[in-house]
């Protein structure tokens, strides 16, 4: 399989998971993507303590919330 990594590249749901979804309550859906969330906002809060040691909390949590909203990968 071929990845493309560009502005085109429309992502689209394995059929796979997307009937696992289905058969998921709204409020088990809700609670995958809330987990999700604090995942992808722990590894990135552990990745920016690493790469900047000398920050601070605030510091810290402003980076997270700026890549979170998009400034940064």
């Amino acid at each position: 399989m071929k990845y493309r990594l560009d502005d085109g590249q429309i992502e689209v749901v394995d059929d796979a998971i997307a009937e696992v979804l289905r058969q998921k309550t709204p409020g088990e859906r809700m609670l995958l993507a809330t987990e999700a969330w604090r995942f992808a906002r722990q590894w990135i809060t552990a990745a920016v303590s690493s790469q900047h040691p000398d920050w601070d909390e605030a510091a810290v949590q402003n980076e997270v919330n700026r890549r979170l909203l998009g400034g940064a990968a």
